[in-house]
């Protein structure tokens, strides 16, 4: 008997821990990382890699691989009558390799990392961004199924009771206290539970499988969601990761910005050049020879027409739309913020109301039952009493997740 019992506790226990369980912060962490759009920061790190690199190989030295034939319709002579020196060949080749090392370019290399880096930091805080903004729609999933689950519970109890009463009515009409089609309208409204149960199973699996595909991890029927307590703070600062991004772009302007004031800089390189061909730089010997040249050369754009000022002042004008864009970003959130609020403090009102009218039903159904008993009110009767008080009651459930719901999106409205 003993082990009976054992395996028996063993049996449940193993059942219990079996059972998934998920809460709203479970499917905020998921949403963030297993929605599609997640895996485009490891790409956008290695792309960056690889940019940086590109912009590396500007310190490398540059190889540069000629060739050239040519056949000319005149070519130089000396106007030297009965000279020895024979003219040069119509037809000329020539084969060289330069080689072109950067020895200064006022910081433009640094300069066009820094543009990069930061481009990188906006490009992950636009998809943090955008991953932020699905929490509502887990919200809206999330406590639908709470609702789901709450009007199958309060379907339960009405079954339940019903098929209480049900018994009592056939034992009241078999002692002719009740009359003899009382239990047909009690089996018919069994029969509508029934309905009801199966729209609500229905409606709760459409947003399990809505849930599961936004989150990446598979969850079900036997799923039990946690009911989260919400806690608001309705005074608090806006502090949303969209400010963040705004101010990277400011940032990304700004290096930007640097590394258009460099453009101008004086960019100094070393060269080499190598070669072998007919004519080589003796011009006057017409044989193939080889030949070379080093040296140094310095570029210097010392009028661009005002080009660089108008592009710094272009990005200047960027600046002050993105701050404009953070005061028009501040006054939706604002906006929407006292909006939630109002609407929290609704349903708050409506959730006292609720339970004073509930309140209210139970003391006449109660009556109502007692009557039924006696045969002084009909089945009919007594069933719309008790529909009433599971409408009230569902009125109250509906209302109480809405007020989770409302309380949720003022949070991540504001950023908590």
């Amino acid at each position: 008997m003993k082990s009976f019992a054992f395996y028996v506790i063993l049996i449940f226990s193993v059942s219990t821990y079996a059972q998934q369980s998920i809460s709203l912060e479970d499917c905020y962490k998921l949403v963030t990382t297993n929605y599609p759009l997640a895996q485009q920061r490891a790409l956008l790190d290695q792309q960056n890699a690889i940019d940086l690199d590109v912009i590396d190989t500007g310190k490398l030295p540059q190889f540069e691989l000629s060739t050239q034939a040519t056949y000319q319709s005149d070519v130089i002579e000396l106007p030297i009558p009965n000279a020895s020196i024979d003219p040069l060949n119509k037809d000329q080749y020539r084969a060289t390799v330069s080689v072109n090392q950067l020895i200064y370019n006022g910081g433009i290399i640094a300069a066009s990392k820094n543009m990069t880096s930061a481009s990188l930091k906006t490009q992950q805080k636009n998809i943090e961004v955008s991953l932020y903004q699905l929490k509502k729609q887990v919200n809206q999933l999330y406590f639908s199924i709470i609702l789901a689950q709450e009007k199958h519970q309060l379907l339960l109890v009405k079954q339940n009771q019903l098929q209480s009463k049900l018994k009592e009515v056939k034992s009241g009409i078999v002692y002719g206290v009740v009359l003899p089609t009382s239990d047909k309208v009690i089996e018919a409204e069994l029969l509508k539970i029934n309905q009801q149960f199966t729209e609500v199973e229905s409606t709760k699996t459409s947003l399990i499988n809505t849930l599961t595909a936004l989150i990446g991890v598979q969850l079900n029927h036997d799923t039990l969601f946690q009911d989260p307590e919400i806690e608001t703070q309705l005074d608090a600062e806006i502090s949303r990761p969209e400010l963040e991004l705004f101010q990277l772009k400011k940032e990304q302007v700004e290096t930007t910005e640097q590394l258009i004031a460099k453009q101008n800089t004086p960019k100094l390189f070393g060269f080499a050049t190598g070669g072998y061909g007919n004519p080589g730089l003796n011009m006057l010997d017409n044989s193939f020879q080889p030949f070379y040249t080093v040296g140094v050369k310095l570029n210097w754009n010392v009028f661009d027409w005002k080009a660089n000022k108008k592009q710094r002042k272009s990005l200047a004008i960027n600046k002050d739309i993105i701050d404009n864009e953070v005061e028009i970003f501040k006054l939706n959130t604002s906006i929407e913020l006292e909006q939630l609020e109002s609407e929290i403090t609704k349903i708050e009102a409506f959730t006292v109301s609720d339970a004073a009218i509930i309140s209210l039903r139970k003391e006449v159904l109660s009556a109502g039952d007692s009557q039924l008993k006696n045969g002084v009110i009909t089945a009919s009767a007594y069933l719309t009493e008790l529909t009433q008080l599971y409408e009230d009651e569902n009125t109250l459930i509906t209302h109480n997740i809405q007020l989770k719901l409302a309380k949720a999106n003022y949070k991540i409205t504001q950023g908590q």
